[in-house]
Parts: structure tokens; C-alpha cells; sequence
């Protein structure tokens, strides 16, 4: 199966809001990047996910706010926008959280869920998987998942381990003493 086929069969997605999605930011020339866990996917070995993690470019989120809100259903938080859609269990998260907006310019074409889009740059998927593992408000079972993302990132990438907080580091290889 094929990795686009395969993602629209684990997120039920009956209504294309994926490819939809990505044409109308690509169509109304919003710039963008995955981060998160679909990013850490675009360096190593992939694993499943519902959860796709974009940043748009900081001028662009006004603009990008109005242009998805008629057409998903859209939650603000504090630092992010989340769209749904009827027809599909996939989750878009949209970070708003201003550390994230840099991360664009360095992006480069990747393959994510079977499709070439923007990817920020492995540093940078690093350190927002750093960010929100010290993140103490975040649920503990998505902290983890953060954490093996840094350890695939890690054991990919030996020389992005000179990035990562001790503590981190002390928490990733401490089965190894």
C-alpha cells in the first residue's frame, strides 16, 4: 500500500481534508512547514500518527486564520489553531507559538503521509520536539512520545545529540548505564 493510501486508511479520511488542505494553503501561496512528529516521519522511520503539525509564516496567520475557518472546524488555543473536518479522524494542529514562525524559512521539500510539502529543517524539528518535551503542561503520554521522537532523531542524526539538554540526554540513555 502505498504511504497516501495508507494514511487516508488510518485516519478515515473519506474526505480527501489532507489534499484538500494542502491545496488551498499551497494555492493561496501561504508559506508553511510540518513540525512534529510528521517531520520527525520525514527523517527517520516513520510511525502513525492521526496528527499532522504545520507552522505557517508569521504574516501569514491572520490571513490563514480567516481563509480556514468558513471551511473546517477550527479551535483556538493559545498557541494554536486546530482544524477538524467531518469525514476524516486526522487532526491539524497549526502552532501559533511565535518561537515556531523562523522555522519556515530553513524548511526544505520533504515526503510526508505520501506527499512532497515543506519540512522544517531536522535542527529545527529537534528543538520543537525539545520544547514541547519541557513543556510541563503537556499531557505525560504526549511528553513521551516526545521523547522517543528525540531519541529516533538522535540514534538518525548523532551529531543533533550536541543539541540536546542534559537532562534530556541523562533521560534518553540512562538504560544504558
Amino acid at each position: 500500500m502505498q504511504a497516501a493510501a495508507f494514511q487516508r486508511a488510518i485516519t478515515m479520511d473519506q474526505s480527501d481534508f489532507l489534499d484538500e488542505l494542502l491545496r488551498l494553503l499551497d494555492a493561496s501561496r501561504v508559506r508553511y512547514c510540518a513540525i512534529g512528529g510528521q517531520a520527525v516521519n520525514a527523517f527517520v522511520e516513520p510511525l502513525v500518527s492521526l496528527d499532522l503539525d504545520l507552522v505557517v509564516a508569521a504574516e501569514d496567520i491572520v490571513r490563514v486564520e480567516k481563509l480556514l475557518s468558513p471551511r473546517y472546524s477550527l479551535e483556538r488555543f493559545p498557541h494554536s489553531l486546530n482544524l477538524l473536518k467531518p469525514g476524516s479522524a486526522l487532526r491539524v494542529q497549526i502552532q501559533t507559538d511565535p518561537r515556531y514562525f523562523d522555522f519556515v524559512e530553513r524548511a526544505m521539500p520533504r515526503e510526508v503521509l505520501g506527499r512532497t510539502l515543506p519540512v522544517a529543517a531536522v535542527e529545527d524539528v529537534l528543538r520543537g520536539k525539545i520544547w514541547a518535551l519541557q513543556d510541563a503542561g503537556r499531557r505525560p503520554s504526549k511528553r513521551q512520545k516526545d521523547l522517543a521522537d528525540v531519541a529516533r532523531l538522535v540514534e538518525a542524526y548523532p551529531k543533533l545529540r550536541e543539541g540536546v539538554p542534559a537532562g534530556i540526554l541523562d533521560r534518553l540513555f540512562e538504560s544504558q548505564v
